[in-house]
C-alpha cells in the first residue's frame, strides 16, 4: 500500500482496523457462502423455485465451431442499440462481423410502446439498406435478439417482460410477450427479418466464448449488474420434467444470480449494505448484486465516508463542507478504480479526484484511509463474485474449465481478476502453483462478444436443431423453415 501505516494517527488507525474487520471475508466464510449458493442453485431448478430464478433458455447445445451462414444480431441496451451482421465462415470458430450503433433516445425509454418498436425497426431497416441495398429483394434474414431485461421464456422465440430495468419505464409491456410487438413493427415496414431467438446477454457470453474456446463452461457478467449462465442437463431440472426431455439433453440456464441470498442468511452485510438495500427501488431484492456490482460499489464507499464524518469519534474531513459527498449515487465504480490505480506514494491523484469531484481536501492520513477503503470494497466484491463461480463448478463437478467473463468491473476494475482467482484457490483448496505462469484449474478469462456474436450463434444453433426435428421450446416452428 502507498505510504506508511505507521504515520497514521492512532484513532484513524483504529477506524481502518474496524473497516478491515467489517469488509474482509475470510476463507471459511467464502466456503460457507459457496455451499449455500450450491443449494440455492438447486432450489431455483426445483418445481417450487427459490430466490435465484434459474431460467431455462432453450439453448440446447454448445456450438461445435463448424456453424456457417449469415445472421443478424440486435442488442437493445440502455444507451445504445447495436445491430450486427455476423457471417460464420468455413474456417472453424471464425467469423466476420459488421456492426452499427444507434443512440437510444432518452424520450423513447419512457414513451409509448409502439414508438420504441418503430424506432428499432427503423434502425434495422437502415442497416439492411446500407449493407444489402433493396430490402424487398432479400430472403428473410434470421435474427438473434439480445433482450437483457428480466423476462420469462417458455420458448426461445418469446420473452414475457417481467419488469423494465436500465431506466426504461414504458406502460403496457410488463407482463406481455415482446416478440409480437417487435415483429408487427418489422412487418409494417416490410423489413426482411425473422426472429429466431430471444436471448439474454449472459447466455450469449457463454455461447460466444464456447465457440472459440472448447474449455468454456460458464459465462459471467460482472458489470453494472451481475449474472451467470451455464449448461445443465434436463434430468437435473425438475421444473422441466413435464416436457419429458431425455435426461441427458443439454439446456443453458440463465441464473439471474444477483438475487442470491435475498433471505440474508449468509452474505456478510455491513450497516452500509443494509442502507443501500433499504433505500433502493426494490428493497429485499438482488442481495448479491448489491454487494458486488459496479452500480453499488461507489455508493458503499460514499456511505462509509459519510458515516465516518458524521458518527465517529474521528470526524474525517472535519470543518469541510461534505454536501457533494451526501448525494446518493454520485460516485460510481470508476471512481474507486481511479483511487486504486493511484501510483503515487502521497496519493496525489486521489487528492485531486476528491478536490475536483467533491470539493474536499483530504489530509495525508485521510487519503490512506480512502485508499484502504477502496481496496477493501473492491476486494470484497471480487471475493464474493468467486463464490458464484465456485458454486457452479462444485454443482457440476468441474475440476478444470474456463469461465468467460464480461462487464465493466471485470474488464476495468484494478486487480479484480487476481483477487477473484485468489478466492477460487481458497474455496476449492488448490495447491500452490510450482510455475506462477501456469493456468489455474478454473481460469476466468475475458469473454467473446455475447450480445452480438453470441446472439447470432444462438440463432444458428436454433435453426440447426429445428432442421434436425428438435422443436422443444419453439413457439413458431413455421418461422424456421
Amino acid at each position: 500500500m502507498a505510504g506508511s501505516f505507521a504515520d497514521i494517527p492512532r484513532d484513524l488507525k483504529k477506524e481502518i482496523e474496524h473497516l478491515q474487520k467489517l469488509f474482509s471475508v475470510d476463507t471459511a466464510k467464502l466456503k460457507e457462502i459457496t455451499d449455500h449458493f450450491v443449494k440455492e442453485l438447486d432450489k431455483g431448478l426445483s418445481v417450487e423455485g427459490g430466490s435465484i430464478p434459474m431460467n431455462p433458455t432453450w439453448v440446447m447445445s454448445f456450438p461445435d465451431g463448424y456453424e456457417t451462414g449469415t445472421y443478424l444480431a440486435l442488442d437493445m441496451g440502455g444507451t445504445n442499440l447495436r445491430v450486427c451482421e455476423i457471417t460464420l465462415t468455413d474456417q472453424k470458430s471464425e467469423f466476420d462481423i459488421i456492426q452499427s450503433k444507434y443512440r437510444m433516445p432518452e424520450e423513447l425509454k419512457t414513451g409509448e410502446s409502439d414508438e420504441l418498436w418503430e424506432y428499432i425497426a427503423d434502425c434495422l431497416q437502415q442497416f439492411i439498406e446500407t449493407h444489402h441495398g433493396d430490402a424487398e429483394k432479400l430472403e428473410k434474414l434470421p435474427l438473434g435478439f439480445t433482450f437483457s431485461y428480466p423476462a420469462t421464456q417458455n420458448y426461445i422465440d418469446e420473452g414475457i417482460l417481467q419488469r423494465w430495468t436500465k431506466g426504461f419505464d414504458i406502460a403496457g409491456v410488463e407482463g406481455q410477450n415482446v416478440v409480437p410487438m417487435f415483429e408487427a413493427a418489422l412487418a409494417r415496414r416490410g423489413v426482411p427479418i425473422k426472429l429466431s431467438a430471444l436471448i439474454n446477454d449472459t447466455t450469449g457470453t457463454l455461447i460466444a466464448s464456447a465457440y472459440t474456446d472448447t474449455k468454456m463452461r460458464i459465462g459471467c457478467i460482472f458489470g453494472t449488474g451481475c449474472n451467470a449462465a451455464y449448461m445443465e442437463h434436463a434430468g437435473s431440472i425438475p421444473k422441466l420434467a413435464h416436457m419429458n426431455l431425455p435426461p441427458d439433453t443439454p439446456m443453458a440456464i440463465n441464473c439471474e444470480w444477483g438475487a442470491f441470498d435475498n433471505e440474508h442468511k449468509v452474505l456478510p452485510r455491513t450497516p452500509y449494505d443494509i442502507i443501500i438495500d433499504k433505500d433502493s427501488p426494490r428493497p429485499g431484492q438482488q442481495a448479491f448484486e448489491k454487494m458486488i456490482a459496479g452500480l453499488y460499489l461507489g455508493e458503499i464507499f460514499r456511505l462509509t465516508l459519510v458515516d465516518l464524518h458524521d458518527n465517529h469519534e474521528v470526524h474525517i474531513f472535519s470543518g469541510q463542507d461534505i454536501s457533494k459527498l451526501r448525494r446518493a449515487y454520485t460516485l460510481d465504480s470508476s471512481f474507486l478504480s481511479l483511487i486504486e490505480d493511484d501510483p503515487f506514494e502521497n496519493l496525489s491523484e486521489t487528492f485531486d479526484l476528491f478536490q475536483n469531484k467533491l470539493g474536499l481536501s483530504p489530509n495525508g492520513p485521510e487519503l490512506e484511509l480512502i485508499r484502504r477503503l477502496a481496496e477493501l470494497i473492491g476486494t470484497r466484491a471480487a471475493r464474493l463474485s468467486a463464490c458464484g463461480v465456485a458454486a457452479i463448478a462444485k454443482k457440476k463437478s468441474y475440476e478444470t474449465c474456463h469461465v468467460g467473463a464480461d462487464g465493466s468491473v471485470f474488464n476495468k476494475y484494478p486487480h479484480f481478476k487476481e483477487r477473484g482467482a485468489q478466492a477460487l484457490k481458497e474455496i476449492l483448496d488448490w495447491p500452490d502453483k510450482q510455475d506462477p505462469k501456469a493456468e489455474d484449474p478454473i481460469e476466468i478469462l475475458a469473454a467473446e462478444d455475447g450480445s452480438g456474436v453470441g446472439a447470432a450463434l444462438i440463432a444458428a444453433l436454433t435453426l440447426k436443431r429445428v432442421k434436425e426435428g428438435n422443436l422443444a421450446g419453439i413457439l413458431h416452428p413455421e418461422n424456421f423453415t
